[in-house]
C-alpha cells in the first residue's frame, strides 16, 4: 500500500474494515471522511482498529436534513 500510495498522481481512497485498518495501521491515511446517520444498528465490523489513537482536525461539516452528518478530518502525524 506505501508504494501505491507513493507512486499515485492522485488521491486514494480506502474502505472496508480489514483494509482501511492495516492502512491506519501503517500510518498511511491523510484524511478521514465519515457520515454518520441517526440509525443505530447493532453488528458488523469497527470502524476503527483496536490500538489506534489518532488526533484529528476538523476540516469540514455538512448537516443534512435528514439527520446525517458528513465530516472530514485531516489526519495529525
Amino acid at each position: 500500500m506505501r508504494a501505491l500510495k507513493e507512486d499515485a498522481a492522485k488521491d486514494l481512497g480506502v474502505s472496508g474494515a480489514e483494509l482501511a485498518a492495516e492502512a491506519w495501521r501503517a500510518g498511511l491515511i491523510d484524511e478521514c471522511q465519515v457520515f454518520v446517520s441517526p440509525m443505530l444498528v447493532g453488528g458488523g465490523k469497527r470502524m476503527f482498529p483496536d490500538g489506534i489513537r489518532q488526533p484529528l482536525e476538523l476540516l469540514e461539516e455538512r448537516r443534512f436534513d435528514n439527520g446525517m452528518v458528513f465530516m472530514r478530518h485531516r489526519v495529525l502525524h
